[in-house]
């Protein structure tokens, strides 16, 4: 995120930050044969798909919000790996790519019409000017939220319905888990596309007086992508969960027998399949009131639950936590180590012990040496008295 706006694309749509999901599907005969092992990927995806989607809500920069969300849709792919729908966990990693590059390349022609401003406290009014970009962006945030018929609408949707479907121990949990993430993604995305392009203008009147729209050596990307986040579900739904779907995996995944997860999804209450759509609505109708009716309510409400502002601002003090576990005790030992071990000991007892001692001791033999022949003569003197007394206990014994 901190890079340039294409290797953040790159990064979080559809290459590093996704490798583990292929991963694990491509584990899937070890996850088929230990099903507690499929449990923690259920616990651990669920939790992190309703924690990044809740710090989503309060981020205000354009990168983090979009990488928060990044963070939350590997959620909702764990959670379908670790129910055994491997098939819909790759097909929302497939359509993920579309519209999650399309989110992260569509921000960074926001962050270039604004001067390279990425703050979305300091932007608003933004549609009249940056039309094009306005446009990809709505459609990126369609298809996160999982507006019907959109690429994210099918393979989100499938994975939400597998984890109500599923017979894992923490499938139902996870289903609350994710169907509560959805309405947050609705949230956080519509609060973005509301504060960065609808409303008054908040930005510099000189930073507004150069907002203009991206050069077609941008845009031409992000119409491509907007098309696979537009077209992608309805296209390959059939092969990645439809009638397709043993053919199209074949022997790129195992399934064990009992494993029905991609036949039941297609067979849930209808008020499971609505779920998602109804979170969805509520997320963009409390988003909507916040920020297009009613703009001093989210200021209010940080002021009435400022410690759950906090808490979610700083992003449940995981980094916090980390450091006091982790980084400021690895920092005391190697300290420590350096400190104490490296230089009062090795260094102290070693080389520069040994070298400081025969320092000393030559300053010591030097300062013998002072230049004066009646010191010279003197030394002689006492060395002759010592012989002379030598050799005269020894004659007398």
């Amino acid at each position: 995120m901190e890079g340039p706006t294409p290797v953040s694309a790159l990064i979080h749509a559809a290459t590093m930050v996704t490798a583990g999901v292929f991963l694990v599907a491509r584990m899937s005969p070890l996850y088929e044969l230990a099903p507690a092992a499929g449990e923690v990927v259920i616990i651990v995806g669920s939790v992190t798909a309703f924690f990044a989607a809740t710090v989503g809500l309060v981020q205000n920069d354009i990168k983090r919000v979009i990488a928060y969300s990044t963070c939350s849709q590997l959620g909702y792919m764990f959670v379908a790996m670790g129910v055994g729908a491997y098939g819909a966990g790759m097909f929302h990693l497939f359509t993920h790519a579309f519209f999650k590059a399309l989110l992260f390349l569509g921000s960074g022609s926001v962050i270039h019409a604004m001067s390279d401003e990425q703050d979305i406290r300091k932007m608003g009014g933004l549609a009249p000017h940056i039309r094009a970009t306005w446009l990809v962006m709505l459609i990126g945030t369609l298809s996160l939220t999982g507006f019907p018929y959109t690429a994210g609408f099918f393979s989100k949707d499938a994975i939400i319905e597998s984890a109500f479907a599923s017979q894992a121990g923490a499938a139902h949990f996870a289903f609350v888990l994710l169907v509560v993430a959805a309405f947050c993604t609705s949230f956080y995305s519509w609060r973005l596309m509301f504060l960065t392009f609808h409303g008054k203008p908040r930005a510099r009147p000189d930073v507004m007086s150069h907002v203009h729209e991206s050069p077609q050596v941008m845009l031409v990307p992000l119409y491509i992508l907007a098309a696979g986040a537009l077209l992608a579900g309805i296209i390959f739904a059939a092969y990645f969960i439809g009638h397709d779907e043993v053919q199209f995996w074949a022997q790129s995944i195992f399934r064990g027998s009992e494993n029905k997860v991609i036949e039941e999804i297609h067979h849930v209450p209808a008020w499971v399949e609505w779920s998602p759509f109804v979170a969805m609505v509520l997320g963009f109708a409390l988003a909507y009131q916040f920020y297009i009716r009613r703009t001093d309510l989210p200021g209010k409400l940080a002021e009435q639950h400022w410690p759950l502002y906090q808490f979610l601002l700083n992003k449940w003090y995981f980094d916090e936590l980390y450091d006091f576990l982790f980084v400021n005790p690895a920092k005391w030992l190697g300290r420590f180590l350096w400190k104490k071990g490296d230089g009062w000991l090795i260094d102290g007892f070693g080389p520069d012990g040994v070298s400081a001692w025969v320092v000393d001791v030559t300053q010591r033999v030097v300062s013998l040496q002072t230049g004066y022949l009646f010191h010279y003569a003197f030394a002689m003197l006492i060395g002759v008295a010592a012989l002379v007394t030598w050799f005269m206990f020894g004659s007398a014994h």
